[in-house]
């Protein structure tokens, strides 16, 4: 178990350093690759020449359309966003390279693109553009039938492997293997089902077994959930809502309904999805204004933000801020940041971030954030997460915190505090040296228990601190210090590496939530 927990952060760590943008369009163009090399072997429905015709079209239209829109929105362009909405739509599509499907292909390709600015709320696309696009296209081929429609080809035995392999990295790196599971039990089950029925009413006999694997190997489910479902902009912020559209989507996905002459399929059924998802949270756009930057350490910078829209958190929640700026490097212009305030502060918000001294080039979106000054407009483009104390307040809870990992605790502390709330909260801090010890004095003022790991002594600890002298972090340093753990729910916060070293302590805890992190 320690030893999968390790590989598993480890991954985490190496997927965290490229952006989400970056690493769905190169798992999208390896899965172009391997599908144009299997139908050199007749493996895949459509041949050679058509996947080319196809995917030159669709990526033509999908940038053209979004670099156009962009332009006269005044947005910063997303190559990225434009070929995954291309290469997606290879995938839904009927390859073709007859001139009047090719158009009908051009119409589902502008339509996706277009769905990102004409379908939105303040600045969010409701739904997932490539859906969007088939459903068209779709729906015009009722009264036009030669322009083509939605095939799902994707959904082959040959592709199945690189589908699951692609799609896992795209889901580790989003966090999401958790949603898509739910999604893909739930829609294997309702076909399996279905399709035993329709059997039954053929007056046929059939295994489950029999019915299991094709329908799981030779369906477009995989295809769906890894890279469709599984986008964070069309998912509502907490886990137990993602489940329920993972849910509605399995069961409208596996099971589809006539309607007239179409029936809501795969891209229909998505869609449906993403309007649950919508219900449960309007997405936004929140508009901050710089007001102030800190220095709470010699390597943490902090920024104070005066919030302009309506912005709903729940302490140990992050937020994804956009810095845009001109030729981005392979992260994007969006970073993930733990809110260091708390729901009490708004309409100021806090977020710090390590900036240490470092011999790698910096990254692009470091440059931009570090040009920006008091008084420049930046956006929030979302809220997430699940790193939430339990409800009720007499649960006991154990925090461990790495470096600036220490943030959400800070908000959730920090609401505790101006909530007037009494937890059994012991906190344990991890610093390089007692000059990193960030938000000293608002932890200090909530009055938990703190166990310092530092390799010189702090001067000054509150009485309630204490300095774990001579004893090395790992699992049976964190048992010495905290020797009641199995009865406190764990919460750790910081570099996966940590998360892996700690496991076996962690795991007599009554329960672990993490939230490992891989620098920005």
């Amino acid at each position: 178990m320690t030893n999968l927990t390790a590989l598993w952060n480890r991954l985490f760590a190496v997927l965290g350093r490229m952006s989400m943008y970056r690493l769905v369009y190169f798992a999208l163009a390896a899965l172009a690759v391997v599908a144009l090399l299997l139908s050199f072997f007749d493996l895949v429905g459509p041949d050679p020449l058509q996947l080319i015709a196809t995917l030159v079209v669709l990526s033509a239209v999908c940038v053209g359309v979004d670099a156009a829109a962009q332009r006269v929105l005044n947005l910063p362009w997303r190559l990225e966003s434009s070929l995954i909405t291309a290469h997606i739509l290879l995938f839904v599509l009927r390859p073709t390279y007859e001139l009047v499907p090719l158009v009908g292909i051009a119409i589902a390709a502008a339509v996706a693109s277009l769905s990102k600015y004409v379908l939105a709320w303040r600045g969010r696309h409701i739904f997932n553009p490539a859906a969007v696009g088939a459903t068209v296209l779709t729906l015009l081929s009722l009264a036009w039938p030669d322009l083509g429609a939605s095939s799902w080809w994707v959904g082959t035995p040959a592709l199945a492997a690189p589908v699951i392999l692609l799609g896992l990295a795209v889901l580790v790196r989003t966090e999401k293997v958790r949603v898509i599971l739910v999604f893909l039990v739930t829609a294997v089950a309702v076909a399996v089902i279905r399709t035993s029925v329709q059997y039954q009413d053929a007056g046929l006999e059939i295994e489950v077994l029999d019915l299991l694997w094709p329908v799981l190997w030779s369906s477009p489910f995989l295809f769906l959930g890894a890279f469709m479902l599984s986008e964070p902009l069309t998912l509502p912020p907490r886990r137990w809502q993602q489940f329920v559209v993972a849910g509605v989507v399995g069961v409208l996905a596996g099971w589809p309904i006539a309607i007239g002459d179409i029936t809501l399929g795969q891209e229909r059924a998505l869609l449906i999805g993403n309007l649950v998802a919508f219900a449960f949270a309007v997405r936004t756009a929140v508009r901050l204004t710089l007001v102030a930057r800190a220095e709470p350490t010699p390597s943490v910078q902090e920024l104070t933000f005066r919030v302009h829209d309506r912005l709903a958190f729940l302490p140990g929640q992050y937020l994804e801020l956009e810095v845009p700026h001109r030729h981005p490097d392979a992260r994007g212009t969006r970073r993930e940041f733990s809110i260091a305030s708390a729901p009490a502060d708004l309409p100021f918000v806090k977020v710090a971030f390590k900036e240490g001294k470092t011999t790698k080039p910096l990254s692009s979106y470091k440059k931009a954030l570090a040009l920006v000054e008091p008084g420049d407009e930046l956006a929030i483009t979302g809220v997430w997460g699940d790193f939430l104390l339990p409800k009720r307040d007499a649960a006991p809870i154990l925090m461990v915190a790495a470096g600036i990992g220490v943030t959400p605790f800070v908000s959730q502390l920090g609401q505790g505090t101006a909530k007037g709330m009494d937890r059994d909260v012991v906190l344990v801090y991890v610093a390089s040296d007692s000059s990193e010890l960030a938000y000293r004095d608002e932890i200090e003022a909530s009055g938990v228990r703190v166990v310092v790991f530092t390799r010189d002594r702090p001067a000054d600890l509150p009485a309630h601190w204490v300095w774990a002298q001579g004893v090395r972090l790992d699992a049976e340093g964190l048992m010495r210090v905290v020797p009641d753990i199995a009865s406190r729910h764990a919460y750790i916060s910081g570099p996966a590496g940590l998360i892996a070293e700690l496991a076996p302590a962690l795991e007599r805890a009554r329960s672990i939530t993490t939230d490992a992190f891989s620098g920005y």
